[in-house]
C-alpha cells in the first residue's frame, strides 16, 4: 500500500489530481485511516507491532503529499511568471501621494510678490534673545507692550550680556529685521516670514503661528511709500483691482507713527470676502495688517543714524491670509495633520505661484 500510494502522489499531474489521492489516502474514509481504525480492536501486543508501521504509513503520505504540493505550485507560478510580462517602459499616470500645505504655499505667494517689488528673502534663529526680541524693538524689561506677548522663556545661566541672555522663542519676526539691519548696509529690502511662538490657542489663535514681516530702510522714505507698498502687495496677493485701504492710528513701540491696516469686504453667501468700499451695508472693514515707519531708537539700536535713514515696516500673519484667501474658519485645523483637510485644502507640487499666471492658480 505505501508504494502504491507513494507511486499515486508522484505521478499526480496537478493540484487536484493531488487531493484526489490525499482524499483517498487520508480522508474519513481513506485506506490509512481505515487501518488506523483498527488499531482499536488489536490486542496489546498487535497493536505494538502493527501500529508502528501503520503511523509509518501515514506519516511517509502525508510527507510526500506536501512535497509534491509545493513543487506543483512552484511550477503553475513559474509558468504564470513566464506567460505574464509588464513592459516597465510605458508611462504611467500615478497621481500625487502628497499636497502642499496652504500656509507653504502662502509663503511662496509672499516670496513671488514682493520679490517682483525688489525685496529679498531674510531668515532667522526661531530661538532669539531678549535684546534682539524685545528691547532692540523699543520694548524695554519695564514696557508695558510686553504685556501683549504672552512669551515663553527658556531655562539658561544669566551671564550679564544682554545681547546673548535670557533666550525665548521668538513672538514676532521682527528680530529678522533688527540682526538684518545689524549684518547689512543700507539700503534694505527685505520680507522675514517664519515661524513664532506665544501662549496663546483658540480657534483663531495656536501657540504656533507663521508671521511674515517687511522692512524698508533707505533715504527719504515716506508713509506714502508704506501705503503703496501694501496697496500693491493685497492686490497682487487677493487678485482683485477693488482692494480699498484703511489706515487707522495705532500703537507700535517700534514704529512711529504707527498704523493698522483695515480692508474692505463685502458679505457673500454669509461670508466675508475680500474686496469692496468696506460700506456697511453689505461689507466692511477687515483688519489685516499693522504697519508703521520705523522709530527712531530702532534704527539708532541697529547702529545707524535716524537722521539720515528713515524706514517702514509691516507685520501680518500668513495663517490669517491664507484662511482669508482660501475660505478656511479654523486656525487649528492648520496644525492637526489631518490628512482629508491636507487633501481638501493642500495644492499640487506643481501649483507654483507666477504673477503672470496668477499667485493661486
Amino acid at each position: 500500500m505505501r508504494d502504491h500510494l507513494l507511486a499515486a502522489v508522484a505521478a499526480a499531474p496537478g493540484l487536484d489530481a493531488l487531493d484526489a489521492v490525499r482524499v483517498d489516502a487520508l480522508g474519513k474514509q481513506g485506506r490509512v485511516t481505515q487501518l488506523l481504525k483498527t488499531l482499536g480492536g488489536m490486542t496489546p501486543d498487535q497493536r505494538q507491532a502493527e501500529g508502528p508501521r501503520i503511523h509509518a504509513l501515514r506519516e511517509a503520505v502525508t510527507a510526500a503529499i506536501g512535497a509534491r504540493k509545493a513543487a506543483l505550485e512552484t511550477a503553475a507560478l513559474d509558468a504564470r511568471l513566464a506567460s505574464e510580462t509588464l513592459d516597465m517602459t510605458l508611462p504611467a499616470e500615478v497621481p500625487m501621494a502628497g499636497t502642499i500645505h496652504p500656509v507653504s504655499q502662502v509663503m511662496d505667494e509672499l516670496a513671488e510678490i514682493f520679490a517682483d517689488l525688489g525685496f529679498a528673502v531674510a531668515t532667522g534663529p526661531e530661538i532669539e534673545t531678549d535684546w534682539h526680541n524685545f528691547t532692540a524693538l523699543n520694548i524695554p524689561e519695564t514696557h508695558p507692550a510686553r504685556a501683549m506677548h504672552d512669551t515663553f522663556y527658556l531655562a539658561g545661566s544669566e551671564d550679564g550680556d544682554e545681547r546673548t541672555t535670557p533666550r525665548v522663542l521668538r513672538t514676532h519676526t521682527s528680530p529678522v529685521q533688527i540682526r538684518t539691519m545689524l549684518d547689512q548696509k543700507p539700503p534694505i529690502r527685505i520680507i522675514a516670514p517664519g515661524r513664532t511662538y506665544r501662549s496663546d490657542s483658540d480657534a483663531t489663535h495656536t501657540p504656533m503661528f507663521h508671521q511674515v514681516e517687511g522692512l524698508v530702510i533707505d533715504k527719504g522714505i515716506t508713509l506714502g511709500h508704506l501705503k503703496w507698498t501694501l496697496e500693491t502687495f493685497l492686490k497682487a496677493f487677493f487678485e482683485r483691482d477693488d482692494i480699498v485701504l484703511r489706515l487707522r492710528p495705532s500703537y507700535f513701540p517700534f514704529t512711529e507713527p504707527s498704523a493698522e491696516i483695515d480692508v474692505g469686504y463685502t458679505v457673500i453667501k454669509g461670508k466675508r470676502v475680500i474686496g469692496g468700499s468696506g460700506d456697511a451695508a453689505d461689507g466692511g472693514w477687515m483688519e489685516v495688517l499693522g504697519s508703521g515707519m520705523v522709530h527712531p531708537k530702532v534704527i539708532e539700536a541697529c547702529g545707524l543714524d535716524p537722521a539720515e535713514w528713515q524706514g517702514f515696516a509691516f507685520g501680518c500673519g500668513i495663517d490669517r491670509l491664507a484662511m482669508l484667501k482660501y475660505g478656511m474658519d479654523d486656525l487649528r485645523a492648520f496644525f492637526d495633520g489631518d490628512i482629508r483637510w491636507l487633501k481638501h485644502y493642500g495644492f499640487s507640487s506643481l501649483d507654483v505661484p507666477t504673477l503672470s499666471g496668477g499667485v493661486g492658480a
